[in-house]
């Protein structure tokens, strides 16, 4: 008798690591060369670029590990949509490691950027303050718009605020993915579902970046955190927000997720099948 050959997990891995490398590449891209060089006026050109590298990523990998790209979606799936929940910690990883290397490359692009812009503030690099520039890879509440959080910014308001921002975003982003791809949804975008999706993002980046800088995924938060802590940042993107870099950056966009998925599979899901059922 014939074993049967495992599918490869190359095709996962590629498409996950790939995507992510890019959503953070564009994304954080964008942000470091809105405080380091005035490059994009206004929060929507930031948003507006996040969300068409979003929509690339999407096209690009989706074929090969369905485009999670993102922690929060990948277990709001396993509890919801019936992904594997032996492949979420690989897939998770993956993303991680994405989203590390991204941050690395923009560094390597941006140093001397990055100094200088240090220098023209009086930034001192790992010292309070230099959140400022450490923005430029992990994100921070109140937003602050390449300025070190002001005195009326410590301490940082009621933690459950910008929880609820990053809760609230994040379920709306996972009820619009799991909405546009649900193949029973006959007003679904179909071939477009990535450009809506990007687009989502864009809309909630502009609403809500001003307040915690929008997040919505573990993954593109922690994992250049955690760069920025190894490239000279130090403890600042662990302490600036106290403990708001795990409750908000990573327990809001995982709770908002599985609320997101939660409202598509028990509200929407059963009735784009009823869509389709005769009237009796």
């Amino acid at each position: 008798m014939k074993s049967i050959a495992k599918p490869s997990p190359w095709p996962w891995l590629i498409g996950e690591f790939i995507g992510t490398f890019l959503l953070v590449f564009f994304g954080c891209g964008s942000v470091c060369a809105a405080v380091l060089h005035g490059a994009q006026v206004g929060i929507f050109q930031v948003a507006i670029v996040w969300g068409i590298g979003i929509a690339l990523a999407i096209h690009l990998t989706s074929s090969l590990s369905g485009a999670h790209l993102n922690p929060a979606i990948t277990i709001a799936a396993a509890c919801f949509a019936g992904f594997s929940r032996r492949k979420v910690i690989p897939y998770i990883a993956t993303q991680m490691a994405g989203a590390f290397v991204a941050a690395a490359v923009l560094h390597l692009i941006f140093a001397g950027s990055l100094t200088a812009f240090e220098q023209a503030g009086g930034i001192v690099r790992g010292q309070p303050g230099s959140e400022a520039s450490a923005m430029v890879f992990a994100e921070y509440f109140p937003n602050p718009g390449g300025h070190p959080l002001s005195a009326s910014h410590q301490p940082v308001p009621a933690l459950w605020q910008p929880m609820a921002v990053e809760i609230i975003g994040t379920a709306i982003l996972a009820l619009v993915i799991f909405g546009v791809t649900d193949p029973r949804n006959s007003g679904r975008p179909s071939t477009h579902a990535p450009v809506m999706i990007g687009l989502t993002v864009t809309l909630l980046i502009s609403l809500l970046g001003p307040l915690t800088m929008a997040c919505f995924n573990p993954a593109r938060d922690l994992a250049p955190r955690l760069y920025s802590s190894l490239a000279g940042w130090g403890s600042i993107p662990f302490t600036a927000n106290g403990w708001g870099w795990l409750a908000v950056y990573v327990v809001a966009p995982i709770l908002g997720g599985l609320i997101g998925a939660g409202i598509w599979k028990v509200l929407l899901s059963p009735q784009y099948r009823a869509v389709h059922e005769p009237l009796v």
